[in-house]
């Protein structure tokens, strides 16, 4: 299961705003459309049990069996600036850090619980945050889950981890979503008045569909006008998900890729892809299916070439340390964003066919090939004859040859036929550039 349902495939993505909030909308997401990468950070007591954010739902442990994660709690190695120094060098402009999952407990000195770090360590590993993404430039993201299976009030349903047990349909009838609201809402408060500008807020999640006769739970669970309402309000340049159920600033795909840009009813949507390096949101000790650098880069650049974003989620493990195995994957994808940045950061969709070796990304009078597979000798790139002044390998500055074939032109024993009308072919080294991803930086004409 994931660590934030989306809706189903058959469930289009609402309008992204009304037109009249359009132009505030845009001043919002400036930012956002401009860093295109982001760090997703999941870290809490699921950590220490290292077997998944979701163990507690899996498992169906009871609130006294899971105390023992709170119990030893203790992330001494949790270093808010040794991350901030990692999603920076990683080419990332954007962290999101949980300061709540679905297990209820909060990294942050919240006055409505004392289901917290300050409480079990000491420590408010939310403050810490803060302070080491501003040090270093990047902007601030909360994620902040709207379930909570520890709260007493919050009514079991097919995700809680008590769902197997009949009595509890009983108890809900005691139980009070009003009062869970008050509080949902109180600590949103906290989070948007006691840690300054926030830039980003990541709501987890709406599910009205009835499972295993069990309500769901939907907009009106969570006051979810009132509760954008309130982050407007408090936080008015904040970007907000569409996880309430209702329209905000950008949808949420997770763990899969879009194949096309997001265009609802003619409205292009600001949209990002959630991704993890293993299957796994939280430490999972025992989960080897590790994505590889080339892979990820990959997804990012085809996210940018679908004008998209893509966040990149690492699990610490209990102890707060980012896992040897994802620091590896982010130094790698680090080094290739040093020397291929400019065709990520502010880049976005292309309106060009790109070959079928790759995707474009472009950025202003740049258009970028990204090549996922290195072609002998030649690609060829259709409709850019006469666009192209220039024409450069991205990792090194190196120029490369263009030439323009005869469309007429028949292959012979050694000569290939010429290509369609208006193609232009890029002559390559038979050598592939040492890095993950070979990026082409072709110069475009005035007006192409």
């Amino acid at each position: 299961m994931r660590c934030c349902a989306r809706a189903s495939s058959d469930t289009p993505p609402p309008e992204r705003h009304p037109p009249e909030d359009r132009e505030e909308a845009e001043m919002r997401q400036q930012w956002f459309e401009e860093a295109r990468f982001g760090m997703f950070v999941h870290f809490g007591l699921y950590s220490g049990a290292a077997r998944h954010e979701w163990v507690q739902n899996y498992e169906r442990l009871t609130a006294e069996e899971y105390r023992a994660y709170f119990d030893h709690f203790d992330p001494d190695l949790f270093d808010a600036a040794a991350l901030a120094r990692r999603a920076k060098a990683t080419g990332m402009g954007y962290v999101v850090l949980t300061t709540k999952h679905h297990d209820g407990f909060c990294l942050w000195d919240s006055a409505l619980t004392d289901y917290t770090s300050v409480t079990a360590c000491g420590r408010d590993l939310v403050r810490e945050y803060v302070d080491a993404l501003r040090a270093e430039g990047l902007r601030v993201g909360l994620y902040h889950s709207l379930i909570d299976w520890h709260h007493p009030a919050f009514t079991v349903d097919a995700n809680h981890p008590r769902r197997d047990d009949a009595i509890e349909h009983e108890r809900n009838r005691e139980r009070d979503m009003d009062r869970y609201r008050a509080y949902l809402h109180g600590q949103v408060r906290e989070l948007l008045t006691q840690y300054g500008d926030i830039d980003y807020l990541f709501f987890d999640f709406t599910y009205p569909e009835a499972k295993d006769g069990w309500a769901g739970k939907g907009p009106d669970d969570w006051d979810a006008e009132a509760l954008l309402a309130l982050c407007r309000e408090l936080q008015p340049q904040m970007l907000v998900n569409d996880r309430l159920g209702i329209p905000a600033d950008f949808v949420t795909p997770e763990q899969y890729q879009p194949t096309a840009p997001i265009v609802v009813d003619g409205v292009p949507q600001v949209w990002e892809a959630c991704q993890t390096i293993n299957g796994s949101w939280g430490y999972h000790r025992d989960n080897h299916d590790q994505k590889s650098a080339v892979l990820l880069g990959q997804m990012l650049a085809d996210s940018v070439s679908m004008d998209g974003n893509m966040l990149l989620n690492i699990g610490p493990d209990g102890r707060g340390s980012i896992a040897p195995r994802d620091e590896a994957v982010l130094a790698d994808l680090g080094e290739w964003m040093r020397l291929h940045r400019d065709a990520i950061v502010g880049a976005g969709h292309a309106s060009f066919e790109a070959p079928r070796e790759g995707v474009y990304t472009r950025r202003g009078d740049r258009l970028y090939l990204h090549l996922f597979s290195w072609p002998l000798g030649y690609v060829h790139l259709e409709g850019l004859a006469d666009r192209v002044t220039y024409a450069r390998l991205l990792n090194d500055g190196s120029w490369l040859k263009t030439s323009v074939t005869d469309p007429a032109q028949e292959a012979t024993l050694m000569t290939p036929a010429g290509e369609s009308e208006g193609t232009l072919t890029v002559h390559l080294p038979v050598q592939r550039p040492d890095v993950l991803i070979p990026v082409i930086e072709l110069t475009l004409a005035p007006g192409a």
